[in-house]
């Protein structure tokens, strides 16, 4: 979900921290109960339990910390984002929330037992480095789990919007590119991601996720509001096509209408390893 066009990581993560910070509320308004689903899984794969130092890298909200924070782990949150860290100060002001570069962490080697990213490795530049500095904050025998969404046409959202937008916009507009978004789904490319990085055993699951939204014309709310890629491709489209966008979106997302709203299947692809 990026324009076409030679990367420029540094120019995309500026592009992310300034977009993020204008989407915090509805962020959490329209995510928060979708991706919170695979943090169980997530913080089972590092054994975050009692005592446990965790980095929550690309914490947004906080909510990875604070379901570490409930299994007796000892959570630190980081954002490149000020305004989400502002946020999960002001929801958990009893754990650590600091400012900081996922791909350059302001920590020390080893300082930590576990690394946790929920949905954040997407939206890095610098994917790779992301994964180094993990990996060199952790201790010998720390592990790492980090989530993903599944390809498009199983994250039935994405596949919905991102079609409307082929079928009446355009993908050709002045953003800056980023990395395929859709890179870490595949699970041979993370295996090779994190055994460039140095970790060792890496493993995959997908896990089973459903985004409830409360009527179809929300699915497009929340992708013009909530997001940070898609947002800025959608408010680049002519004003005829954003409409014709709109309600494709709508028409397409009727047939998941249920007597509680719209259920939309979004799976995740979970990933783990360990420093050796």
């Amino acid at each position: 979900m990026s324009a076409p066009g030679a990367i420029d990581p540094d120019a995309f993560n500026a592009f992310e921290r300034a977009s993020w910070a204008q989407v915090v509320a509805p962020y959490a308004d329209n995510f928060g109960s979708l991706t919170t689903q695979a943090i169980g899984p997530l913080l089972d794969a590092v054994g975050a339990g009692p005592g446990v130092r965790l980095l929550d890298v690309a914490c947004g909200p906080g909510w990875l910390s604070a379901a570490a924070r409930d299994r007796g782990a000892r959570p630190t949150g980081v954002d490149a984002a000020e305004a989400m860290v502002i946020e999960a100060r002001r929801r958990y002001p009893d754990l650590d929330f600091q400012q900081g570069d996922a791909e350059n962490l302001p920590f020390a080697d080893g300082e930590f037992d576990a690394v946790g990213m929920s949905f954040g490795l997407l939206h890095m530049g610098w994917p790779e480095r992301a994964l180094q500095e993990a990996h060199r904050v952790l201790r010998p025998g720390g592990g790492i789990a980090f989530t993903v969404w599944a390809p498009a046409d199983e994250a039935i959202a994405f596949k919905l919007i991102l079609g409307s937008i082929q079928a009446h916009g355009t993908l050709d507009v002045p953003l800056p590119p980023g990395p395929p978004f859709f890179r870490f789904s595949d699970p041979e490319e993370s295996r090779r991601a994190l055994t460039s990085a140095g970790f060792v055993a890496p493993e995959f699951k997908t896990v089973q996720q459903v985004w409830r939204l409360p009527s179809p014309e929300a699915l497009f709310a929340a992708a013009l509001e909530a997001t940070a890629r898609t947002r800025g491709l959608l408010r680049e489209q002519t004003p005829a096509a954003l409409a014709a966008i709109r309600a494709a979106i709508v028409e397409a997302a009727r047939p998941y209408q249920t007597e509680r709203g719209v259920e939309l299947p979004m799976p995740a692809v979970l990933a783990w390893a360990r420093k050796p």
